[in-house]
């Protein structure tokens, strides 16, 4: 099933056929910031299957907590966060939650970074979790 995302303008759009390897939900400050929220919401998924379908992204790029490059893209016009392109994995996009039309389901969500989550989030017991990166 495409997924199908969206920046809050509209001005770029983009279609997924695959599948995410998962869904992560980060609660590092950096993903707090990009996110303007309590935490972060990530579907990794193969580049293949992804395509641009409407407008042009920019991007810049950063050096993440792990000190991995990650290129992000966002519109132009209102600044949306659409997705990151992790240097060391040049086979992955990283779809950003908040700009799917349809919002991924959290109910297995992988959590990491949870020694920087916010007083009063409550991960789910169940939920498998890591206190920085997974390999940790």
């Amino acid at each position: 099933m495409a997924r199908t995302g969206t920046c809050q303008c509209g001005a770029v759009r983009y279609e997924c056929a695959s599948e995410p390897f998962a869904v992560v939900v980060c609660h590092c400050a950096e993903c707090r910031k990009q996110s303007a929220s309590a935490f972060g919401i990530s579907l990794p998924v193969a580049c293949d299957g992804f395509r641009l379908i409407k407008g042009a992204p920019e991007f810049w790029s950063r050096q993440g907590g792990s000190g991995i490059e990650i290129r992000s893209a966002f519109c132009p016009d209102c600044g949306s966060r659409l997705w990151d392109e992790p240097q060391d994995a040049p086979g992955i996009v990283v779809l950003k939650g908040g700009s799917l039309d349809e919002p991924p389901d959290l109910t297995k969500a992988i959590h990491i970074w949870t020694r920087s989550k916010l007083p009063g989030v409550t991960i789910p017991a169940a939920a498998r979790q890591f206190p920085g990166e997974p390999e940790e």
